[in-house]
C-alpha cells in the first residue's frame, strides 16, 4: 500500500528522545486508516556523522578544504586516529548498549581530550556523587562536543547538537537571508541530510512529505529538504506545521516561501493534515482546507473555510513511535545538575495531559493563540490507557508530559489511576507553583512515579508577578517547592529578567530570592532567560499598557519575536552574565555566602529582601482546614486487627490494635474497639486498590454513624491518625 504521507522531523531537536509531533500525528492518522511513515532525520544525521565512516569523511573534508585552524582544531586533527578508533564504541555506550565501557572511558588514557575537557577540574566534586556510568556519560559528552566544535570551525558553522542554522530562523521578519542561504552550495551536514532524505523517499514513496518544525533550529533543514524534494520529486507535495509556523508564520506573505512548501498549516495539525490528504485524493477542493496557507493565483492565501471542528483529545489516538530508531538515540550529560540532565539523558515517551493552559492569563505568554487559549483536558483513564500502550510499543516506562501547565486536579487523578493499575513508571511535567500542590498531593504524585516538575517562577518579585498575572506569590512558590522537595520530587524553576518596568533593585532582589530558595534546599535547578516580547501575548498586543515601545514592524515572513524598548531605559542585558554565573554556583551548592555584588562587574544596589524571607515562608505550616469535598486516600497496606481488654484502676474497656507493615518497618496504633472496627473498614474502602472514592465529609458522617460515642474531631486530629498520615493517609 502506498504511503500517503512521510512525516519528518528535520535536524536538530534532541539526541536522547524523539520530538513527539510526528508520533502524535501518526497516531491520529492510524485512527483514520491513512498510511504514513515517519522519520527523525536529526538523530539519523548525528549517527551518520558520529561514526567511524562519518569521522573519516569529516577529516578528509577538512584536509581537502585546508582551512586556517585554531590550536584546538589542530589538536583534534592530530588525534584523528584516536577519534576514529573510539567513536563507534562511545556511541554504543551512549545508546545503552555497551555499559561496561564506562570503566574504560573513566580512565585517563582512553578518550582523546580537547578544549571541552578544560572544565573538568571544577566538576570533580560531582563525579563521586554521579557514579561511574554518569561520569562516563559526561566525559563522552565532552568528547562529542569537541568534535562538534571542530565541525563548526571547519566545515559547517551552522552545526549544533540540538539546533541547526538557528540564527537564520530567529526574528526573521523577511525571508531574504534564509532564501539567500538556500541558494548557496550545500554544507557538509546538508549533504548527509539529503542523502538520508533520498533513502527515506525511496523507501516510502509518499504523495506528500510533511515537516514538523518546532523550533528556529529546525527551520533551515526543513527548507533545504523541501528544496531537494521540489528539485528531484516535483510530483510530491510538501507541507510544514509545528511550533515555529504556529507562532512565527501566522501572517506569512512572501511568495518565495512556496517555492519550497505547497502548504503551511497552523495550530492543531489533525484536521488540517486530514484535509490535505483528502485534497490530494481529489475529495476536497483547495478552498475547503482548514488553517492552511497555500499559493493561489500567485498570491499567498490563508484558507480556513472548512466547517469541520477540531478533534477532541479522546479522539486523536495514542502517539505511535513506530518507524523511529528508538534503540539508537543517545543519552548525554552536558551538565551534572540532576534536573538539567533530564532534557538530554534517557528515553521519554511524550504525552499531553491537557491541550492548552488552564490558567491562560500570563501577560508575556501567547495566550491569544489556540495552543494556549483552548483548554481541553484528557481523562486519567485515557491517559493511562495510552501510557500502557506506549510501554508495550516502545519498551520504555518513562514519560514526559509536555503540557504548558499540567492541571493539579488531573495530575491527582492520573496518579491515582497509575497506582490503581500498579504501573511502575517514571514521569515529569511542567506546572504552575500554585497552592493546590499540598504536601499530601506531592506524596501521591511521588508514589505514582513523579520524579520532577518544572515551573515558571519568572521574576521573584510580588509586584512583577502581579503585573505578569502569574497568580502566585514568592512565599507561595517557596511553600510549594518545599512540599515537592520534602517529598523527593526535584524542582526546576524558569526565571526571567528584564520584564517591562523591572527596576535594577527588583532584579537584585529577585536574585536574592533565588539565592535563598537554593540555600534552603527547596529548589534544585533553574534557568534565567531575558524577557522576549512576542506578537501574540498581551504585552505584544498592547505594549503601551506595559510601558513598552514596540520597534518591530510587520514583515513578510516571521512575525512573532518583537524588538522593543523598555521605557525605563535600563539595559537589562548587562545582568545576563552575573545572573547566570551566580545560578550556576547556587545549583552546585556554593557561593551562598558571597555578596550579590560579587557576581557583577558594575555597581548594583544592596538587596532589600530580609535574609530569612524564604526560611520564614517555608516555615509556615499548611492550614489545617479540610474542605468537605476533599478526597481521602489510603496508600498503605491493609492492617491486621486484634482486640484486647485494657484495665486501669479497676475499670475495663475493650480496645483494638491495628498493625501495619510498611516497606521498611512495622508500626501499630491503639484505639477503642468501635474505632478500630470502623477504621479497618474505612481504610479498606479508601485504599487505592478499591474502586470507591470517599470524600472527607462522607468519612466524617460515616464515623459519626458507626462510632457515635467518640467525637470525630479529637480522633481525626489526634496522634493515632497523625501516625496514619505519616504512613500514607492522604487528604487531597
Amino acid at each position: 500500500m502506498k504511503n500517503q504521507l512521510l512525516l519528518v522531523t528535520p535536524p536538530f531537536t534532541q539526541l536522547n528522545t524523539p520530538y513527539p509531533a510526528t508520533a502524535y500525528l501518526k497516531g491520529f492518522l492510524n485512527t483514520k486508516n491513512i498510511a504514513s511513515v515517519q522519520a527523525d532525520l536529526g538523530i539519523e544525521v548525528i549517527l551518520e556523522i558520529f561514526s567511524k565512516a562519518g569521522l573519516t569523511t569529516l577529516f578528509a573534508e577538512i584536509e581537502k578544504k585546508k582551512p586556517d585552524l585554531s590550536e584546538n582544531a589542530e589538536r583534534i586533527i592530530a588525534l584523528k586516529a584516536d577519534y576514529i578508533q573510539t567513536i563507534d564504541s562511545v556511541i554504543l555506550f551512549l545508546q545503552g548498549k555497551n555499559p561496561s565501557l564506562a570503566h574504560v572511558i573513566c580512565q585517563d588514557d582512553f578518550l582523546p581530550e580537547a578544549s571541552r575537557f578544560n572544565q573538568l577540574e571544577e566538576l570533580d566534586w560531582a563525579f563521586g556523587i554521579m557514579g561511574t556510568q554518569d561520569k562516563a556519560k559526561h566525559l563522552a559528552t565532552l568528547y562529542l562536543e569537541d568534535i562538534s566544535d571542530l565541525i563548526v570551525e571547519t566545515v559547517d558553522s551552522h552545526f549544533g547538537f540540538s539546533r541547526y542554522a538557528e540564527r537564520l530562523g530567529r526574528s526573521a521578519l523577511q525571508f531574504d537571508e534564509l532564501y539567500d542561504a538556500l541558494q548557496q552550495e550545500i554544507t557538509f551536514t546538508d549533504r548527509i541530510l539529503l542523502e538520508l532524505l533520498e533513502k527515506r523517499l525511496q523507501e516510502s514513496d509518499p504523495n506528500m512529505v510533511a515537516f514538523s518544525v518546532p523550533f528556529p533550529g529546525n527551520l533551515y533543514a526543513a527548507f533545504r529538504s523541501a528544496q531537494y524534494i521540489k528539485q528531484h520529486y516535483p510530483q510530491v507535495k510538501t507541507a510544514m506545521g509545528g511550533g515555529f509556523p504556529n507562532t512565527e508564520l501566522r501572517s506569512v506573505s512572501d511568495t518565495r516561501v512556496f517555492e519550497f512548501f505547497d502548504f503551511i498549516t497552523l495550530d492543531d495539525g489533525e484536521v488540517p493534515i486530514e484535509h490535505l490528504v483528502e485534497h490530494l485524493q481529489g475529495k476536497r477542493t483547495i478552498q475547503e482546507l482548514k488553517r492552511t496557507f497555500a499559493l493561489v493565483d500567485n498570491k499567498v492565501e490563508y484558507i480556513n473555510h472548512s466547517k469541520t471542528p477540531d478533534y477532541k483529545q479522546k479522539d486523536v489516538g495514542t502517539p505511535d513511535y513506530s518507524d523511529l530508531l528508538l534503540d539508537r538515540y543517545i543519552s548525554v550529560i552536558e551538565v551534572v545538575n540532576p534536573m538539567h540532565r533530564m532534557w538530554s539523558d534517557g528515553r521519554w515517551n511524550k504525552l499531553t495531559m491537557a491541550h492548552g493552559c488552564y490558567w491562560g492569563k500570563c501577560t508575556f505568554c501567547d495566550i491569544s493563540l489556540d495552543y494556549i487559549k483552548i483548554y481541553e483536558p484528557a481523562t486519567a483513564k485515557i491517559l493511562v490507557d495510552r501510557m500502557e500502550e506506549l510501554i508495550l510499543q516502545t519498551g520504555q516506562n518513562g514519560f514526559h508530559f509536555v503540557d504548558e501547565a499540567a492541571p493539579p486536579a488531573l495530575m491527582r487523578e492520573l496518579a491515582l489511576e497509575i497506582i490503581r493499575r500498579k504501573l511502575v513508571v517514571s514521569w515529569w511535567t511542567n506546572i504552575r507553583f500554585e497552592k493546590s500542590f499540598t504536601r499530601d498531593l506531592c506524596i501521591l504524585l511521588k508514589t505514582s512515579g513523579c520524579i520532577a516538575v518544572s515551573g515558571g517562577l519568572e521574576v521573584a518579585s510580588d509586584r512583577l508577578l502581579k503585573l505578569i498575572d502569574k497568580g502566585v506569590t514568592v512565599s507561595q512558590v517557596a511553600q510549594v517547592t518545599r512540599n515537592f522537595t520534602e517529598t523527593g520530587i526535584m524542582v526546576h524553576a524558569y526565571l526571567m529578567y528584564g520584564f517591562p518596568t523591572q527596576t535594577i533593585q527588583e532584579t537584585i532582589d529577585s536574585l536574592e530570592m533565588v539565592r535563598q530558595l537554593f540555600e534552603t534546599g527547596v529548589l534544585q535547578s533553574g534557568f534565567w532567560h531575558q524577557f522576549a516580547m512576542t506578537a501574540h501575548s498581551p504585552i505584544g498586543l498592547n505594549p503601551e499598557q506595559f510601558s513598552v515601545i514596540r520597534e518591530t514592524g510587520v514583515g513578510t515572513f516571521a512575525n512573532n519575536d518583537l524588538y522593543h524598548q523598555d521605557k525605563t531605559g535600563i539595559d537589562h542585558e548587562q545582568f545576563s552574565f552575573g545572573l547566570k554565573k551566580s545560578l550556576y554556583n547556587f545549583m552546585h551548592g556554593i557561593g551562598f555566602d558571597l555578596p550579590l555584588q560579587s557576581w557583577f562587574d558594575f555597581k548594583v544596589p544592596r538587596t532589600k529582601i530580609s535574609a530569612d524571607f524564604i526560611e520564614n515562608a517555608i516555615g509556615e505550616m499548611e492550614t489545617g482546614f479540610i474542605k468537605p469535598s476533599a478526597k481521602v486516600v489510603w496508600l498503605g497496606t491493609a492492617p491486621s486487627l486484634n482486640f484486647f481488654t485494657k484495665n486501669k484502676k479497676g475499670n475495663q474497656w475493650e480496645m483494638a490494635e491495628l498493625s501495619f507493615h510498611t516497606k521498611k518497618d512495622l508500626f501499630s496504633i491503639q484505639v477503642s474497639k468501635s474505632q478500630g472496627i470502623w477504621l479497618e473498614k474505612m481504610l479498606q474502602d479508601i485504599s487505592t486498590s478499591s474502586s470507591k472514592s470517599s470524600l472527607f465529609q462522607e468519612i466524617k458522617s460515616d464515623y459519626e454513624q458507626h462510632v457515635p460515642d467518640e467525637h470525630f474531631e479529637p480522633f481525626w486530629y489526634g496522634k493515632q491518625v497523625a501516625q496514619l498520615k505519616d504512613a500514607g493517609l492522604l487528604v487531597l
